[in-house]
């Protein structure tokens, strides 16, 4: 068998396994695993390729693999078993996993892959929005309540119980009020947008209407809310004078491989809503609104560039 494919498509393969085996699997679930393996032969490739490890696996003489694989469902089995299928890619396909390290993403309780938004209800009424490559563990028990942000971006709709919620990022910890918020993690701070409700860090409040940088030793750049931060768990991607380069950057988290633009247009400004289940009609849409043309050199591989005379 050709296996031939990259370490994020072994993440995605991964994830749908994981996914086809949970008790919560539905019919839209089902079609929308059967738009992944249609999209891309190497989608097909990598999943018949997950299915031979995991057959494998079931094969493998090891009490941690077995312990696995015949726990009852948990948040603990999903991530074990994350693992054990994601070595048994690397060492069969020699994926590189020092360039590419997909780990703390895939042993999370709740992951969303590229181009893909979740919605959980939590089991004290809260509901998380997981964005596009995004992972969360969530840990309730009698005396606390936290959610995990492993990477990507959440957004928070909190009740009001005895508990607190915290939210840990790589920089500490969110302590939330009954309210909205809209959690990031970047490289180096997380941005926390707030628009209801109030978070706090160390004591240091971060009021409604308001966002800001959280990083090693509380706020930073604390700035009026963007209102059109949640836009994105309605599937839209809502912009106001953004720069063209910026907006690119954004829209390539809901698609794989590279997009980007020449110097010539970076600064170019754009406004508007946009769809974010087919980034295909926005970068038309971008052919319209702006002096640019849009080069698609392979699917994956996509550059806007100033419009010929």
């Amino acid at each position: 068998m050709n296996t031939r494919f990259s370490p994020q498509i072994a993440e995605q393969a991964v994830h749908w396994l994981i996914e086809s085996q949970g008790e919560a699997f539905d019919q839209h679930q089902r079609q929308a695993l059967e738009r992944w393996l249609q999209a891309d032969s190497e989608h097909q490739r990598a999943w018949a390729h997950i299915q031979q490890v995991n057959q494998r696996l079931r094969g493998v003489v090891s009490p941690v693999v077995h312990a696995t694989l015949q726990a009852p469902p948990s948040p603990a089995r999903r991530r074990a078993l994350k693992a054990l299928l994601l070595v048994g890619v690397a060492s069969a396909t020699g994926l590189g996993l020092q360039q590419h390290n997909p780990l703390p993403g895939l042993m999370a309780d709740y992951r969303s892959p590229v181009g893909q938004r979740r919605r959980l209800s939590l089991e004290d009424g809260s509901q998380l929005h997981l964005n596009t490559r995004s992972a969360a563990d969530v840990r309730f028990d009698g005396q606390q309540r936290l959610v995990r942000l492993r990477e990507g971006e959440v957004l928070l709709d909190v009740v009001e119980e005895p508990r607190p919620l915290r939210v840990r990022t790589a920089e500490g910890e969110l302590h939330l009020a009954r309210g909205r918020f809209d959690i990031r993690q970047f490289d180096g701070f997380s941005l926390v947008s707030v628009f209801s409700g109030q978070a706090s860090v160390a004591g240091q409040p971060l009021l409604a209407g308001h966002q800001a940088r959280f990083a090693q030793g509380g706020w930073q750049a604390i700035a009026p809310l963007d209102p059109n931060r949640a836009a994105w768990v309605d599937g839209m991607l809502v912009v106001s004078q953004m720069r063209l380069t910026d907006f690119l950057a954004e829209l390539s988290r809901y698609r794989l491989g590279q997009l980007a633009c020449s110097e010539r247009v970076a600064d170019l400004r754009i406004s508007g809503s946009y769809p974010l289940e087919d980034s295909e009609q926005v970068l038309d849409m971008l052919e319209v609104a702006l002096p640019v043309r849009v080069r698609r050199f392979t699917r994956y591989w996509i550059n806007v560039e100033a419009a010929t005379s």
